[in-house]
C-alpha cells in the first residue's frame, strides 16, 4: 500500500462514519477518494448543483450557508476536520440544498456516489454510522429552529457557544467563531452579538483571551440558553 494510500487509510479511520470498520474495509473506501484542495474563500459546491458526491474535510475548515435573493447569508453549519457533508446526496442523488465555502484553506477527500455506494454494499456498518449522523444532524436543526422561536439573542449566542464547546469546565470551543460567523448562524447583527458577549464576560459566564473563548460557568451559561418565562 502506497505511503499516501496509508495515511488516507489512517485519517478515514478517525472519521466517525468509518471507524468502526476493520482496517481492510476503511483502506477499501480510502482506494476510491480523491483528494482536492480549495483556496480560502473558495465556492466548493453551489445550491443545486448534481449531488454526486460525499466530502470529508481532512485539514482546514468550511461553511454550509443558504444566500438570500439579497445577499445575505444565514450559516447552517461550519465543519472541521473529521467532519463530512453530502449525505444526503449519496441516498436520494438530489440537487444540494446549500453552498459550501471552504473559510479556511482546506483539504478534502471526495467520495462519488456509484464507488461509495459499491463499498457501502460490502460493508452496511457504515450505512448505520450513515443513519446516526443523519439523526444527529436532524436534532441540531430542530434545535436550531426551536431557539430562533422560543430564545431571545443573548440565548441563541449561548446556544451556539454550549453547542460548540468541549466537555467539562472549563471549556473551550472546539471552532473559532467569529462574532459575524455567530450572527449569521443565529439571524442577528453582529454588534447584537458581540453586546451579548461582553454581557457573557461581565456576568463571569466566559473568558476570552487573543479570540478564544472558554466557558468558566457552564451552568449559568446553559441556563441562559434555557427560554426565559
Amino acid at each position: 500500500m502506497s505511503v499516501s494510500l496509508e495515511r488516507i487509510t489512517d485519517f478515514l479511520s478517525t472519521v466517525p462514519l468509518f471507524r468502526e470498520l476493520e482496517r481492510s474495509a476503511v483502506r477499501g473506501f480510502a482506494e476510491v477518494t480523491r483528494e482536492q484542495r480549495f483556496a480560502k474563500g473558495a465556492l466548493i459546491v453551489s445550491e443545486g448543483d448534481a449531488g454526486d458526491a460525499l466530502y470529508v474535510v481532512r485539514s482546514g475548515e468550511v461553511k454550509v450557508v443558504l444566500v438570500g435573493d439579497d445577499g445575505r447569508e444565514v450559516i447552517l453549519q461550519v465543519l472541521g476536520v473529521g467532519d463530512h457533508f453530502g449525505e444526503l446526496a449519496l441516498i436520494d442523488g438530489r440537487p444540494r440544498s446549500a453552498h459550501v465555502v471552504a473559510t479556511h484553506a482546506s483539504s478534502l477527500l471526495v467520495l462519488r456516489r456509484p464507488e461509495f455506494r459499491r463499498q457501502v454494499e460490502q460493508n452496511p456498518k457504515v450505512a448505520w454510522e450513515l443513519m446516526v449522523e443523519l439523526s444527529r444532524r436532524l436534532r441540531q436543526a430542530d434545535g436550531t429552529i426551536g431557539s430562533l422561536v422560543l430564545l431571545d439573542v443573548p440565548g441563541r449566542v449561548a446556544k451556539v457557544l454550549l453547542e460548540h464547546a468541549t466537555p467539562g469546565e472549563p471549556a473551550s470551543l472546539v471552532k473559532q467563531l467569529t462574532h459575524q460567523t455567530i450572527a449569521q448562524m443565529i439571524g442577528a447583527s453582529r454588534e447584537t452579538v458581540s453586546r451579548a458577549m461582553s454581557e457573557f464576560q461581565d456576568q463571569g459566564m466566559i473568558m476570552v483571551q487573543r479570540r478564544v473563548v472558554t466557558i468558566v460557568n457552564r451552568g449559568a451559561l446553559e441556563s441562559r440558553a434555557r427560554p426565559r418565562a
